[in-house]
């Protein structure tokens, strides 16, 4: 039977209370420049009313700003030709419309891209581009975090400690600068292909760990007068935190993956550590209560397979009764080496006898293809090459 959210009650209050507290304590820098003007992307439409108020204009500037910021992708306020000339230059003494700057961008053999994005305090973080290998539609890995505290034993990214959350400006704006480099405004209208079809939050950092942000930019690049990218081609990857995956499923409602690799309490709290805290049941549980899953909609479990410790036919008919009943799909990813890693890919006889047993139950179980190896894009790879910052106090 289900577990009702009201059982989980206490749980969920008081860690999510702290959960916030500590997002609070690794929070971003103001979105403001060193000469007082505020940059305008990543406010919520509320917001922007206010700053647009802030400097005595009517609340109808904000929408037409909203527009030309998120439909047409424009930074320039001279081109918002909507614009009176002295509004436009009005709005360029008080604010700006910026991107995140791309201090290395690399294309793979297998065109797959990634982008290292500096933002204003030098803090940088790794974004993904990685292209249908056969239609013109392709996924964003977008980065939520500076770093990562979850120390996931097989995962790059885990090395590298947590400097700071991304403001919600720095997420969407991401997203924002891998479109610039597409040239892909304005925003595709409804069913219009996209290069840039799809975004995962699956980069660097743990979405729910920094929910707020992670939320507001989600709500942006939601909204149907901008980027207008709907909640089912945008899925978030988290690694187990419980309380705040309540709160996702009801605020955003956007697809759901969860980064299980074991199905033993003992060896997932070794490949990740997260599990000591919220295990195997509790997730699951959550799993069953997330709202926006279905048949239509299913939770993706992603499963790094590591040979002689997850991979066995045993592991396989344990991970089918663990889902049992839920609407899911298993993403088997071969694992892919990083510098000092000690773990090694299963054989492929091995991910594929895994893979028949979990499709004999009647779930999907697709094999990844790894991407991006050669530049160290793929799945667990993320390290930003520049060292972040240490934080003052």
């Amino acid at each position: 039977m289900p577990v009702n959210y009201a059982s989980n009650a206490e749980l969920t209050a008081a860690d999510r209370d702290r959960i916030l507290a500590k997002a609070a304590a690794f929070a971003p820098p103001d979105n403001v420049l060193a000469d007082g003007r505020r940059d305008l992307v990543g406010l919520s439409r509320e917001q922007l009313a206010e700053e647009v108020a802030a400097i005595g204009e009517k609340p109808f500037r904000a929408k037409q700003l909203w527009h030309w910021m998120y439909h047409q992708g424009v930074t320039d306020f001279a081109a918002m030709s909507s614009i009176a000339r002295p509004l436009q230059e009005k709005l360029a003494e008080h604010f700006v419309v910026s991107r995140p700057e791309v201090s290395v961008d690399q294309r793979s053999k297998d065109q797959t891209r990634k982008f290292l994005f500096k933002f204003r305090d030098n803090e940088a973080v790794e974004t993904v581009y990685i292209p249908d290998p056969v239609e013109d539609r392709g996924a964003v890995c977008i980065s939520s975090q500076v770093g990562c505290t979850l120390s996931c034993r097989f995962c790059h990214t885990g090395t590298q400690r947590l400097a700071r959350n991304l403001s919600s400006a720095e997420i969407v704006g991401q997203f924002m600068a891998a479109r610039d480099a597409y040239g892909e405004w304005p925003s595709p209208k409804g069913e219009t292909p996209r290069l840039l079809s799809t975004i995962v939050l699956m980069g660097m950092g743990e979405p729910l760990y920094n929910y707020e942000n992670v939320a507001q930019a989600m709500k942006i690049v939601m909204d149907g007068e901008g980027i207008g990218l709907s909640r089912r081609r945008i899925t978030l990857s988290t690694s187990g935190v419980v309380p705040m995956m309540d709160r996702a499923g009801e605020e955003l409602g956007v697809n759901l993956a969860v980064s299980l690799h074991a199905v033993r309490d003992d060896l997932r709290d070794e490949l990740v550590p997260l599990n000591r805290k919220y295990p195997i049941k509790e997730l699951i549980a959550a799993c069953r209560r997330y709202p926006a899953a279905s048949n239509a909609r299913r939770i993706t479990f992603e499963y790094v397979m590591l040979d002689g410790i997850n991979d066995s036919e045993t592991d396989a008919r344990a991970l089918v009764y663990l889902i049992a009943g839920l609407p899911a799909k298993v993403n088997l990813i071969p694992f892919n080496p990083w510098p000092g890693s000690t773990y090694k890919t299963s054989s492929p006889a091995a991910i594929k006898k895994f893979a028949e047993i979990v499709m004999a139950a009647g779930y999907s179980s697709p094999i990844r293809t790894p991407r991006g190896q050669d530049i160290l894009a793929a799945c667990g790879q993320l390290k930003s090459n520049e060292e972040p910052r240490r934080r003052a106090g």
